[in-house]
């Protein structure tokens, strides 16, 4: 199961307790304070994995506690430290506080670490209150209690280009056709639930990542179909490959294709909207009438995007394609 959201609880260690204590030893006249400071708090730390694709295991585990510091004991001895723990997440991973909004951290690369809360401080026990005119301290501090807070995770995929299209544009047969992804192809709308990442390689041992998202209709920004909710798994990339159905199957304008889903685009992102583009035309092998091959082709030509035709069924056009997306992304 593709969880892409999830929200948690984290709490740091608190702190452990200074202590109280006066030394009774035989030969130490007048032995004074010897009470020793509190251990400090663990902390929760979240670290990316390239080993996670998913945030599905936040689903059953949503709260994370470290350990608290020990107390502080007697002849000046400190409690030990609280234990802290590693929380893994997905390279690709946003963190946000869930309950101001405000964005904390972005993983991008595996490895990286961010303390989500810090344990507290351990408090000073009374061997650290003695002064000469205070030479019997009674006081303590406690331990300063952990940092707990809200977290809400966005997972998003890390690719280089991504395809994006009417559902049943082909997106998930060109995926396959170019890479070892194998998502489910089928001949209705929203075959593809989820996204798909796959690794393209080249004759040149280069490669980069294409990423598949669900098909986008009209008024996917209000939540028809399957909405936008998917779109932010291609914010990071470099390339948006449109893929337009030219067949007749369709019933609808190549054309109007197109601009419905640029303007889909723009209502979740002015950003994604302006990224670098180029217009494919799939399913050559089932259209019969050209002109919806050339209208396309003109306005691609108008929009000075480049422009491609493929048909994923009998090959045409893949290899040439392939290799142009590499050239705009392979840096």
């Amino acid at each position: 199961m593709f969880i892409d959201e999830a929200v948690i609880y984290v709490k740091a260690g608190d702190g452990g307790n200074g202590c109280v204590a006066f030394r009774r030893e035989k030969y130490v006249p007048r032995g004074g304070p010897s009470g020793g400071d509190g251990g400090r708090g663990g902390d929760v730390v979240l670290v990316s994995s390239e080993h996670y694709n998913t945030l599905l295991h936040f689903r059953f585990n949503p709260e994370y506690r470290a350990e608290r510091g020990r107390h502080g004991e007697g002849s000046n001895r400190t409690g030990r430290h609280g234990e802290s723990i590693e929380v893994p997440v997905p390279v690709g991973t946003v963190v946000f506080d869930a309950d101001t909004g405000e964005q904390l951290h972005d993983f991008v690369t595996a490895g990286d670490r961010f303390v989500a809360a810090r344990g507290g401080r351990g408090g000073r026990g009374n061997a650290r209150f003695a002064t000469p005119t205070h030479q019997a301290p009674t006081e303590f501090e406690p331990g300063r209690p952990g940092e707990e807070r809200r977290l809400r995770l966005e997972l998003k995929l890390l690719a280089d280009a991504g395809l994006v299209g009417f559902p049943n544009a082909g997106k998930s047969t060109l995926i396959s056709r170019i890479s070892a992804a194998r998502p489910k192809i089928a001949d209705y709308p929203f075959t593809t639930l989820e996204p798909h990442l796959g690794v393209v390689s080249l004759e040149d041992q280069r490669t980069y990542v294409v990423a598949d998202i669900p098909g986008l209709i009209e008024g996917a920004h209000e939540g028809h179909g399957l909405g936008v909710r998917f779109l932010r798994h291609i914010e990071r990339t470099r390339l948006l490959v449109h893929l337009v159905d030219i067949s007749e199957a369709t019933g609808r304008d190549p054309v109007r294709d197109f601009e419905v889903v640029t303007a889909e685009l723009a209502s979740f992102s002015e950003e994604l909207a302006k990224k670098p583009a180029i217009v494919v035309a799939t399913k050559l092998d089932a259209a019969q009438d050209p002109e919806r091959l050339e209208s396309l082709r003109r306005m691609a030509a108008e929009k000075e995007l480049p422009f491609y035709a493929i048909s994923s069924v009998t090959g045409q056009g893949i290899e040439e394609l392939k290799y142009a997306i590499g050239e705009r992304v392979c840096k």
